[in-house]
């Protein structure tokens, strides 16, 4: 079966970008940004800069973890909070920013958060205690929701419908960068400096990443402000949204992706760190490179779609994904590198996939709807990566391989009871 995938500006987190009733219609729309222009190319290089910072301060501690438990003396379960956490809160913010940006505009919004996000990161860096450090990256998640909410529908609103695809995948790609630079740097930073020192470098680069964004990106031109879509609105279409199953099950699908994604990384770290393996933080930090597999795979997502359906792929991402946790429980270091690689493309397959079939399912308000596919999708991140802990405590990767080859399992009955409607 075919799926045909909604235009990236429908599907804006906490807003619809196209919609009447959130500005111009776009018969009235001023001029839209050309590919191959110098303003496409300022643009372009903002929004690189802008998903790079974003994702790589909002990873940059899953390296981290077992650092935190041997400085702090903690659990491996509370040693993941200042992820969790930070997960957690973004995905209210994404919902909460998204509703706010149509009254606050949307430079000054992102930049804010570029901003604000990479301060909290430096004040995480010199936290004298464990609870300090916790406060400072939940700040930071909640600064953090600003640019993602509103990312896609700056692109949509500036840039010519036919030339939106590579300006999309140009932010995508920033974001997937810093996802896996931010991992893999903090990691070999580490080596060579404390952890500390390694937040304060980030933070300060991803400052001057702030600094290239506002002056590359110009201000909205086919955006208004508007003040009518108040609180209940809100609150009415997203509950219009919980109650429709086909979105149900793909909200489903979103919280276990991450749910297994997440905490298979966050454990790795501790599993590398002790006999037989004893690595180092440069090495441990190198397996955030078969990142690289799923950003491929994902890239081949749409004609994979188009030519077996998107519930047989979602099928078949999950089922990749049970097979990789169960190749990681020998202790072969090569059967745990195939593992983690099986395991990352199945989650950025069913990703790509799950993400789109939110547009399809959705009966109107699609950027609403993407608001809580994100919500589900963070949230799965943050409460399973911190149940994972106390699985990984009682159980070492035996029982953390229980939990995660549950919840793709759970997923797997959800996808086979997918079913996918043609676009009007």
């Amino acid at each position: 079966m075919s799926t045909t995938y909604p235009d990236p500006g429908e599907i804006a987190p906490g807003l619809d970008a196209n919609a009447e009733s959130f500005g111009h219609p776009a018969s009235l729309q001023p001029s839209h940004v050309q590919s191959g222009t110098g303003e496409f190319r300022r643009i372009s290089i903002a929004f690189f800069l802008a998903g790079f910072a974003t994702f790589a301060l909002l990873y940059c501690v899953q390296p981290l973890l077992p650092l935190f438990a041997q400085y702090f003396d903690v659990l491996p379960a509370t040693s993941s909070l200042p992820l969790s956490l930070t997960l957690g809160c973004l995905a209210l913010s994404i919902m909460i920013m998204g509703a706010l940006s149509q009254q606050l505009g949307r430079k000054g919004l992102m930049l804010c958060s570029m901003v604000s996000a990479a301060a909290l990161n430096l004040l995480a860096s010199i936290a004298p205690d464990w609870n300090s450090l916790l406060i400072a990256r939940a700040l930071e998640g909640v600064a953090l929701g600003g640019l993602p909410a509103v990312a896609m529908a700056y692109l949509a609103e500036e840039i010519d419908p036919k030339h939106l695809p590579k300006a999309m995948g140009i932010y995508i790609a920033g974001t997937s960068v810093g996802a896996m630079l931010g991992r893999v740097g903090m990691g070999s930073l580490t080596e060579f400096i404390s952890w500390q020192q390694a937040m304060e470098v980030l933070g300060v680069l991803c400052l001057m990443a702030a600094g290239g964004f506002a002056l590359l990106l110009p201000p909205s031109r086919n955006f208004t402000k508007t003040s009518h879509a108040g609180l209940a609105f809100h609150l009415q279409t997203w509950l219009g949204h919980l109650k429709n199953p086909a979105l149900q099950k793909v909200y489903g699908l979103g919280f276990c992706l991450t749910g297994v994604f997440s905490t298979v990384y966050n454990y790795l770290s501790f599993r590398l760190f002790e006999p037989p393996y004893s690595m180092s933080p440069f090495t441990v930090s190198l397996m955030f490179l078969l990142f690289l597999f799923g950003t491929v795979a994902s890239s081949y997502t749409g004609a994979l779609t188009l030519r077996f359906g998107a519930k047989r792929l979602l099928l078949g991402s999950f089922g990749l994904t049970f097979v990789g946790v169960l190749i990681t429980l020998p202790g072969s270091l090569f059967l745990i590198c195939v593992g983690i690689a099986f395991t990352t493309v199945g989650f950025f397959i069913g990703h790509s996939v799950a993400s789109g079939l939110v547009g399809l399912s959705a009966k109107g308000n699609k950027g609403h709807a993407s608001s809580l596919y994100l919500l589900f999708y963070y949230m799965g991140a943050s409460l399973v990566g911190y149940v994972g802990g106390w699985f990984w405590h009682l159980g070492h990767w035996p029982g953390l391989a229980a939990l995660t080859c549950l919840l793709a399992l759970a997923a797997l009955i959800i996808s086979s009871r997918v079913r996918v409607s043609r676009p009007a």
